[in-house]
């Protein structure tokens, strides 16, 4: 197995894995910084990355698994709220479709995108983690593991355990309805009231679950129960 590749900086991870890539079709690999410039979030949002204080992580995939897209994207999130789960001893959530969370304070995000290079289709999985920053500034929403468990762990042993755990669990397939029990499971604000927006309108909601299309079911004040994708409804908390 490749040892996950260290860059002292880049603009995106995401971006960069794409040079060590080859015709292989079964290696997996990955890449990491503490200094990421210009770090991708999903549907275009950006990724702010503190100068050696988080982790800009990326890991490429042959994508031969009979998996479809927003499955993967669940797996990943179940995976990284597991591993999380076992490196902080505290309990993890995910927040749909596919934030972590502890302690209410958003830690971890993730982007997957399905790529070509020289004819072998990747699952492209970015990971931004949060690890000693302290000082989130106008994101009231964001914490670090320093800020919401207390520990103060090593990036560069996070970047390889988190390596190390991802490849031996994703060489394996397992059932969607596996994963959306685990996914229900860790759900964030399930079952409680929480507040929305859609349509530019607020109101009071109450999550139910997620279902294997990927949809996040929530029981609304004034229409009742809904189904949406994502950034047709905003969680505001």
């Amino acid at each position: 197995m490749p040892a996950p590749i260290f860059l002292a900086q880049c603009e995106s991870t995401n971006e960069e894995i794409l040079k060590f890539l080859n015709d292989s079709r079964e290696v997996i690999q990955a890449v990491y910084t503490f200094n990421q410039t210009k770090g991708k979030g999903q549907y275009g949002n950006s990724w702010e990355c503190a100068e050696n204080l988080n982790l800009a992580f990326t890991l490429a995939l042959p994508a031969h698994l009979e998996t479809r897209d927003h499955l993967f994207n669940f797996r990943t999130a179940m995976l990284l709220a597991d591993f999380l789960a076992i490196m902080t001893k505290n309990a993890v959530e995910i927040k749909w479709p596919n934030d972590i969370i502890i302690k209410n304070k958003k830690i971890a995000g993730i982007l997957t995108e399905k790529k070509t290079v020289l004819g072998v289709t990747y699952f492209i999985i970015g990971i931004g983690l949060n690890i000693l920053q302290e000082n989130f500034g106008d994101l009231p929403k964001a914490g670090s593991i320093l800020t919401q468990t207390g520990l103060k762990l090593n990036p560069t042993d996070i970047a390889e355990s988190l390596f190390a755990y991802l490849t031996e669990h994703l060489r394996h397939e397992i059932s969607a309805e596996l994963i959306f029990e685990n996914i229900n499971r860790q759900l964030f604000r399930k079952e409680m009231v929480s507040v929305f927006e859609t349509g530019g309108v607020r109101q009071n909601g109450i999550i139910k679950k997620v279902d294997e299309e990927g949809f996040l079911w929530v029981e609304l004040e004034n229409e009742g129960l809904q189904k949406f994708y994502n950034k047709e409804i905003d969680l505001l908390y």
